[in-house]
């Protein structure tokens, strides 16, 4: 029947149905009426057709019916935590992260009755030790068990090593030889503003500082095995977010093929803080489920959804039970792990996809060629193309080109917030001694905001 139906009509080539958009336009111009351009320099069309690739897209190779709701602990008290991760895991969640402030935790304990073989656990370390890591000895098979490395997005982020070069680089070394892992702090380039871009760029120079250092250290039959994790943020640009990691991946199979290693990465996704409000919270809630929404489609293995008012509160049960609900209505009453590549043949989403890999690869061989991303950093090249990109969105945003519901368009001036805050919401100004400039993230709302607290 459906080859009936069809076969009754002619194939409408792009051409010919530009020339009808045009004729419909009544003499206005067809790319300054329907065409628009991207901070990242894209230009997207009314539409998209078939005709305009050389070939069909490929099939990609991530798994949306496998990705997991994750659980974020910040570890104050071991015994607390523990219990949290055995209730939230009872509640639905299938992976923990772990934020570990000291190395004087200890991991047995930490991860009493949680099975090991069916929970994926992540140890986000706010500090640099091997000998911490020896103490997943214990468990016979870490398949599951994954730890945050990544002494360069410490630089990046506070400016400083760990401890200095030498013994940071001795560590991370020794730390990967046993993990036969590390990770890329992605979400910090997207929290302070970076465009996509840049940040799919920045992601690959980063990961290639790792490679050059570890590519005489490592067998070949490590490199195989080896897991790459990229930590992302994404935002509230559904499309564009989806062709984000989408991209990401390509890029990363591109670079590790290169170097003879597993193309295959893990892509972990937090919603963004940079959007999110004080003010009108609940609308967070909107933005946090259409950016796991983006995760979902865009690939992403695991998603550690942010609770509505994590910017001013602290940790509480009822925020956290919401965000991990939200990931549960997803998967479980939506139905969005029932296919593996919903995105695959959408002509936008692929067009999206590669013109943004075009991009990043273009400015990655420019980082390369000009020193690569460590001596770029150091020199605040990285630091200044942020802040030019941030200082950009930020105009967007104060002339309401760019809306944030609540915030800068239809705000509820009798809100008030003052009683609201536990935790200071905004960029935090402690002046330290640093080696290099650190990259900062910051909200696009902490200007209106603060004027708003004055004025209570």
């Amino acid at each position: 029947m459906s080859k009936t139906l069809f076969d009754e009509f002619s194939e409408a080539t792009s051409k010919q149905w530009k020339q009808l958009i045009q004729y419909d336009l009544k003499g206005a111009d067809y790319n300054e009426t329907l065409i628009w351009k991207t901070d990242e320099g894209i230009h997207v069309k009314p539409f998209y057709h078939a005709d305009e690739f050389e070939k069909r897209p490929e099939v990609s190779n991530t798994k949306a019916t496998e990705w997991q709701i994750c659980q974020a602990i910040y570890v104050a008290n071991v015994e607390k935590s523990n219990f949290k991760a055995v209730n939230a895991i009872a509640r639905g969640a299938e992976s923990i992260t772990f934020i570990l402030p000291s190395e004087a935790i200890v991991i047995k304990d930490l991860l009493v009755n949680i099975n090991l073989t069916k929970v994926t656990v992540f140890f986000e370390c706010q500090f640099l030790s091997e000998d911490f890591v020896k103490q997943f000895d214990y468990i016979p098979s870490k398949e599951n068990i994954h730890i945050h490395t990544d002494i360069i997005g410490n630089l990046a982020k506070t400016g400083n090593w760990f401890n200095n070069l030498s013994s940071d680089q001795s560590q991370f070394i020794d730390i990967v030889k046993y993990t036969n892992s590390f990770s890329i702090n992605l979400n910090l380039y997207q929290n302070a503003g970076a465009n996509m871009v840049q940040q799919l760029a920045y992601a690959l120079a980063h990961a290639n500082e790792y490679l050059n250092h570890l590519d005489a250290v490592l067998t070949p039959e490590a490199k195989e095995s080896f897991k790459v994790i990229f930590n992302v943020s994404v935002g509230t640009n559904y499309f564009f977010e989806i062709a984000k990691l989408r991209a990401l991946r390509k890029l990363w199979s591109f670079l590790a093929e290169t170097y003879g290693w597993n193309t295959e990465c893990l892509i972990f996704v937090k919603p963004t803080r940079r959007n999110k409000t004080l003010y009108d919270y609940n609308t967070n809630m909107l933005r946090t489920t259409t950016e796991c929404m983006s995760a979902i489609f865009g690939g992403a293995n695991t998603i550690c959804n942010a609770p509505y008012d994590a910017i001013y509160h602290k940790d509480n049960e009822f925020s956290e039970r919401i965000a991990r609900n939200q990931l549960l209505v997803l998967k479980h009453e939506s139905y969005l792990d029932k296919v593996n590549n919903p995105a695959d043949g959408a002509y936008y989403i692929e067009s999206l996809t590669d013109q943004l890999a075009e991009k990043s690869l273009a400015l990655f061989k420019d980082i390369e060629a000009n020193g690569g991303f460590l001596h770029q950093l150091k020199e605040g090249i990285i630091q200044n193309k942020i802040k030019e990109s941030a200082v950009k969105e930020q105009e967007q945003f104060d002339k309401g080109e760019l809306i944030l519901l609540g915030t800068n368009k239809h705000p509820n001036v009798s809100d008030k917030m003052a009683h609201e805050l536990e935790l200071y919401p905004f960029v935090k100004k402690n002046p330290v001694k640093t080696l290099i400039e650190p990259i900062i993230e910051k909200r696009l709302a902490e200007a209106v905001e603060q004027k708003r607290l004055d004025d209570e």
